[in-house]
């Protein structure tokens, strides 16, 4: 059986040019998302996310605050999406919103339940984070 080739517009793509372009858009779908002042309903967490991180938590207990208290914090106060330590990097984590502290409280945005999201600019920015 004959392999088919790739489409010619992805023979010419350099990869460091299409990562550089992912997280410019990024970035600018974060700003897009904060500039708007609006405190983002929680949409879920994805279960099988749920169900890894919660792996994660009984293996690696105290390492970050426990998965069910992030999630009743984020259905209380509702979510805020930042960019990690290094904007550049195209990072972006989701916490409650009136925490800090991304090492602890942070999810991880393709964690999220897609179906549940009414902000077009996080829609998009999910779409990109799980390409």
């Amino acid at each position: 059986m004959e392999k088919s080739m790739p489409p010619i517009e992805t023979l010419n793509k350099d990869p460091e040019i299409e990562r550089q372009k992912k997280v410019k858009k990024i970035l600018e779908l974060v700003s897009n998302i904060n500039e708007s002042i609006e405190i983002l309903p929680f949409p879920g967490i994805h279960p099988e996310s749920y169900s890894n991180m919660k792996k994660d938590e009984d293996e690696f207990p105290g390492y970050t605050t426990p998965i069910d208290e992030i999630i009743t914090r984020c259905q209380a106060e509702g979510i805020k999406i930042v960019l990690g330590k290094n904007p550049d990097s195209g990072n972006v984590y989701v916490l409650p919103a009136g925490s800090n502290n991304i090492e602890m409280d942070s999810i991880t945005p393709y964690q999220l339940n897609i179906d549940h999201i009414e902000n077009e600019h996080l829609k998009e920015l999910l779409g990109l984070r799980r390409k």
